[in-house]
């Protein structure tokens, strides 16, 4: 790694950016899925900020969980003062990852998405049963906005705390159901920390979420109990963005199951991410809000059981690419190459898999 460290300290040159460290993790055997991932949201800069922050505040603990575990990984990169690249083993965060979940222990072929999404959980369980303990001798906790309300055994409506993590990652849907007979609109929020998206073959970004937000009629089999009504009707369903997070993940669902197999088989489709993405799925208030691409996870190889993990990642205007061990800047222009095939047999198959986009305006 030392040959590859300093070709990329090369390649940087004068323009390495100033305290930044970009450091490789170690393979435990089939452990791409955790690595690309990890190095997301590393570069992903609230959440890396918060996360040594947290550490700085709690690394006297002597519980040992994943949040300190990842922490204490974040912290082994940002203060190392010698090296400005190199290669870290992540063997204590993946250690811990495999005693808390059985799905990870195996040495077969991991699910990245499924990673993370059990990951942000995680963290925010930790949190919340954190700030829960801190709030029996304080003050009462930060309200959550969306107005969800958990019953206490007293019977007083005390509002769930509100982490980090969904300051970040967290985002409300709004579902709204209008009856095709009385007219009237029931609308039901949910927060999401991703948007998991269908696809197509030749399309993009905003046709997937276009497709996710459309209107569906429900009728048949299919109807909605009207309350003003009083009976089932014929209804429009559709969903819209009600409060973008500050970072958007979306997850394009590659993986489908095809029921004339009997099996899962990978879509190598062609969606196109671009690099600012706009959307327009939302609630007027957020209308056209606009955000930057600054990491992909890619899945690399031909089926859902088997292949390799590495993430693209934007750097202080630069991007690189991560491989495991290996770090190596790439041009703005080459991640395109990723947005998948336009035939359904291609050499290529490295596909984008989780997008990370950050929201350019304030909140």
């Amino acid at each position: 790694m030392g040959v590859a460290g300093s070709k990329l300290e090369k390649a940087l040159g004068e323009q390495f950016p100033e305290g930044e460290r970009y450091f490789g993790f170690e393979n435990f055997g089939n452990t791409c899925y955790c690595n690309s991932v990890l190095q997301a949201l590393y570069f992903c800069a609230p959440f890396r900020e918060q996360l040594l922050e947290y550490y700085s505040t709690n690394n006297n603990k002597s519980e040992e969980n994943l949040l300190t575990c990842l922490a204490d990984l974040f912290s082994q990169i940002s203060s190392q003062k010698k090296k400005k690249t190199g290669v870290i083993a992540p063997k204590r965060f993946v250690q811990r990852l495999k005693k808390q979940n059985v799905l990870f222990r195996s040495y077969m072929h991991q699910d990245a998405h499924e990673f993370l999404n059990y990951l942000l959980n995680e963290l925010d369980d930790i949190l919340e049963k954190e700030a829960k303990t801190d709030n029996e001798t304080s003050s009462s906790p930060e309200k959550i906005s969306n107005g969800l309300k958990v019953l206490q055994a007293n019977g007083v409506h005390k509002e769930p705390t509100v982490t980090w993590v969904h300051k970040i990652f967290q985002g409300i849907l709004t579902s709204e159901t209008r009856c095709l007979r009385c007219e009237t609109v029931t609308a039901r929020d949910e927060t999401f920390l991703d948007l998991s998206l269908d696809i197509e073959q030749n399309s993009s970004i905003t046709s997937c979420l276009n497709n996710f937000c459309s209107t569906e009629t429900l009728h048949a089999e299919d109807k909605f109990f009207c309350d003003k009504c009083c009976s089932l009707q014929e209804a429009q369903k559709r969903m819209k963005i009600k409060k973008p997070p500050h970072i958007l993940v979306i997850h394009l669902k590659r993986f489908k199951y095809i029921e004339q197999l009997g099996r899962y088989k990978k879509l190598s489709y062609r969606v196109v991410f671009p690099l600012e993405l706009k959307l327009s799925n939302t609630v007027e208030e957020y209308a056209d809000t606009e955000y930057s691409l600054f990491a992909v996870v890619v899945h690399v190889g031909t089926g859902p059981n088997h292949g390799h993990y590495v993430s693209l990642v934007k750097s202080h205007n630069h991007w690189l690419f991560f491989d495991d061990e290996n770090v190596e800047m790439i041009e703005e222009s080459s991640v395109q190459t990723f947005f998948g095939s336009s035939q359904e047999y291609s050499s290529n198959t490295d596909h984008g898999y989780i997008l990370f986009y950050e929201s350019l305006g304030t909140r």
